[in-house]
């Protein structure tokens, strides 16, 4: 009888929960896109947002909250009220790469629910046109052959295309000297100047200047090749298969959304992405969709930061 009691009172303080999760949502959803608009991640939460929008009968607003690498706004979404109105589309940096660089003002996975990896856009490998390699062994070789004397630009120290090039040069035992940037914009003009001898990027970056020949695309950081750039190898074919280097966007709420309304969020993201419209729009900057499981996409998390733990323990990179 008691146990019956027991369980009759958990029924009916989940009521409650239950018939807000079954309503959501009731209004509009913020989605906190913890960088500045124009960019990947802006581009990938406009597209998703017009779809959940379109889905869900109530209006998905952009808030663009830029700051320490995407630190900044992913925190302020789990600090906010864990109702489903206010979720993020951040990225690897603020979820996996800015634990090892950083002290953290969130966990992750403790503070925030993963709700799905929505898209994973590769990292390319280029050299300037003029370069006289003309794939990605014939690069590693020279860099072998001259330890020290090649020059590799960055965005800026703690990057995903600065840890790209460091796990190049320890998966492939090159020696090679970082150049950083305050950002990919000079980081690209010093490269097709031919003043350093390569650099990895996100596509979209380096995409324009590929196509214009301005420089030469040796190699992909995924285990798939890019619709884009179907005649540019993956580093996984090229023998270098641990050389994955991917920038990834993912949807999180604030921890202690009930599970009702993440599944309700999930099922609309996933089918959002398997929709024709959807794959056109983000064919053009190389992305790659995904739309995993919550569990899936938290185990995702905790073996992308242990991985970069790792290149980051390996180079000493460090911000500045």
């Amino acid at each position: 009888m008691l146990r019956l009691k027991s369980a009759l009172a958990a029924a009916f303080v989940c009521l409650p929960a239950m018939a807000f999760a079954q309503s959501w949502p009731e209004k509009s959803i913020r989605l906190v896109v913890p960088f500045p608009a124009g960019g990947p991640t802006d581009i990938i939460a406009r597209i998703v947002g017009q779809a959940m929008t379109d889905a869900l009968g109530q209006p998905v607003v952009i808030d663009n909250r830029g700051g320490a690498g995407g630190v900044t706004g992913t925190d302020q979404v789990a600090k906010s009220a864990p109702d489903g109105y206010t979720i993020a589309l951040t990225s690897a940096g603020a979820l996996s790469i800015s634990p090892s660089l950083q002290r953290m003002p969130y966990n992750s996975t403790r503070d925030l629910v993963p709700v799905t990896l929505v898209a994973k856009v590769p990292e390319l490998l280029v050299v300037p046109a003029n370069a006289s390699s003309k794939s990605l062994d014939e690069f590693l070789a020279s860099a072998k052959a001259k330890p020290g004397s090649f020059n590799y630009a960055s965005t800026g120290p703690g990057g995903m295309p600065h840890l790209a090039a460091e796990l190049l040069k320890a998966t492939a035992k090159v020696d090679m000297v970082h150049v950083p940037y305050s950002g990919a914009a000079p980081a690209v003009t010093d490269l097709l100047g031919a003043r350093v001898e390569m650099m990895f990027a996100d596509i979209p970056v380096l995409l324009p200047h590929v196509q214009a020949g301005k420089l030469r695309a040796l190699a992909v950081g995924s285990a798939e090749r890019v619709s884009m750039l179907p005649d540019v190898p993956t580093t996984t074919e090229k023998g270098l298969p641990a050389v994955e280097a991917e920038n990834w966007y993912g949807i999180v709420a604030p921890a202690g959304t009930p599970k009702a309304i993440i599944d309700k969020m999930h099922a609309t993201i996933t089918a959002a992405l398997r929709t024709p419209e959807v794959k056109q729009k983000l064919e053009p900057i190389g992305a790659i969709l995904v739309g995993n499981t919550p569990d899936q996409f938290t185990a995702y998390i905790q073996s992308e930061e242990k991985k970069w733990a790792e290149v980051v323990r390996v180079s000493g990179a460090k911000l500045e």
